[in-house]
């Protein structure tokens, strides 16, 4: 047989290496500095900002010849790990994310050594794929008929629920002709408090920003029932369609939780698709002590979630639940000859790419899988319990002294608040010059390494904010937290020490 032209037989090459007992012992070394990486994270700084020399390594050329694997590592333990973004640091509080565990990491290291592509396929990674949705539906209390899909996070989910809910709202065949052939302009309803992501998925499905009504929220930051009512009202008689109600459980400011109940009996009076945010809150269902404050969540026709948060998977993996399969699946499928089912062999399972919008998948359900079966749902109910028991100790110490105060009601485990000073006239410390100092506090909680907050505004007023969404948090982190943010505002205030 012809050689193709450049080709011989004796260059060939893998990317396996050429002595696997070498790779063997450095990579038993680099779990153990994993373990080590883990156990002792308590006693590192939360972050911290990176010297010059480690910038300018980012900066390297594009690499044209090889480098020892030890010595790449090397490279990775002192340019990458000792500057992490911190949210596995148990005073990791700010935004809201997820503090990882070390059997989802090791679930991620076998996803990638196993290799699978997870859209879809008769293998065993698929079925785990299948099962880790069906376990996230019986959480959500949604029937074995609904169907899902794993996702890179929160964003992604929720565009699938809107997209589903769009196609399944519009009156024409969306997918074949578009959003200009339908008779109406939809309209998508949610609290003045809904995350941005919401907005996005507005104009990738073609709606824009403006047919996305943000209706005003009461004074526990709950969208507003009756305001609701009335927007649709006012859209129907504009000529608009009233489509999909947003509820949100858990909001990002805060944490508050929107009478779920109550939107679902108003969604199913008003022929509206009901979409839950759950990315913060939704699985408050599996918390014993706290379950009752996302009751009706499992009256939704869509969720989004993320299991890297409440259940700590290392990132990245969202979820999207969608009740009616048929509507799901119709969304998204696209069968090309290339991508046909067969009776038999590999591609006799099923298409999960059927489900969403990427066709290449990575295994992202593993990680989940272990570390479920590892600690059983129970236990993780329990941690969320503990997150929120944490906010409310968090509150009452900030009630507690003097030159604090919240800025919003804690709901569940966001914490909002500032600090004020002790003695100070309210014209020494408000507007921009409040704001600044409280910024600062929070630059210098960072920048020393004490813990990470990030901040928000309101009901108008600039605040810090705290989000415990971490196992690994304490109750003397929480007393810190206290401390050093009552220090640093002193110090940079110039209030006297006993002030």
């Amino acid at each position: 047989m012809d050689t193709p032209s450049g080709f011989s037989t004796t260059t060939e090459e893998t990317l396996d290496p050429s002595d696997w007992a070498d790779v063997q012992i450095l990579s038993h070394r680099i779990v153990d500095d994993a373990v080590a990486y883990l156990r002792d994270v308590r006693d590192r700084p939360v972050w911290q900002e990176m010297p010059g020399d480690v910038r300018d390594f980012f900066t390297a050329a594009l690499p044209q010849s090889p480098t020892p694997l030890a010595e790449v590592y090397g490279d990775v333990v002192k340019k990458l790990m000792a500057y992490p973004m911190g949210n596995i640091h148990p005073r990791f509080w700010s935004w809201y994310m997820g503090s990882s565990n070390f059997t989802g990491a090791l679930g991620d290291f076998l996803a990638a050594i196993q290799g699978s592509n997870l859209g879809g396929g008769n293998h065993a990674a698929a079925l785990m794929d299948s099962q880790v949705v069906d376990w996230l539906k019986q959480m959500l209390g949604f029937p074995q008929s609904a169907s899902g899909t794993l996702v890179s996070g929160g964003s992604m989910a929720n565009i699938i629920g809107l997209t589903v809910a769009r196609n399944a709202k519009a009156g024409v065949d969306v997918r074949e002709y578009g959003v200009a052939a339908m008779a109406k302009p939809l309209r998508f309803y949610g609290s003045d408090q809904l995350h941005s992501c919401h907005r996005k998925a507005m104009e990738a499905l073609g709606l824009g920003n403006r047919a996305l009504r943000r209706i005003p929220t009461d004074a526990g930051l709950r969208i507003d029932i009756d305001a609701l009512r009335k927007a649709i009202a006012e859209d129907r008689k504009a000529g608009f369609k009233p489509a999909c109600v947003i509820g949100t459980a858990g909001t990002v400011n805060t944490g508050a939780i929107d009478d779920l109940q109550a939107l679902a009996r108003l969604a199913a009076q008003e022929d509206l698709w009901f979409h839950v945010d759950g990315c913060i809150g939704a699985l408050i269902a599996i918390a014993p002590e706290n379950a009752h404050r996302v009751a009706g969540i499992e009256r939704a026709h869509s969720i989004a979630l993320d299991p890297h948060k409440w259940l700590h998977a290392p990132f990245e993996v969202g979820c999207a639940l969608v009740r009616d399969g048929a509507s799901h699946r119709n969304t998204f499928a696209v069968t090309p000859e290339y991508l046909e089912s067969t009776p038999r062999g590999l591609a006799s399972g099923q298409w999960l790419h059927d489900y969403g919008l990427q066709t290449s998948r990575g295994f992202r359900a593993l990680k989940v899988w272990m570390a479920l079966k590892e600690h059983g749902i129970e236990k993780f109910g329990r941690l969320i319990d503990q997150n929120i028991a944490q906010g409310h100790i968090l509150t009452g110490l900030i009630e507690a002294e003097p030159t604090l105060e919240l800025t919003a009601p804690t709901s569940i485990n966001i914490v909002c608040f500032r600090y004020r000073g002790d003695g100070l006239a309210d014209d020494e410390l408000t507007g921009e010059a409040l704001k600044a100092l409280n910024t600062e506090i929070m630059l210098r909680l960072q920048e020393e390494g004490i813990a990470a907050l990030s901040d928000t505004t309101v009901h108008g007023q600039h605040c810090l904010r705290v989000a415990i969404n971490n196992h690994r948090t304490r109750r003397e982190d929480l007393d810190l937290l206290v401390r050093e943010t009552v220090r640093l505002g002193k110090e940079i205030s110039g209030a006297p020490a006993g002030r």
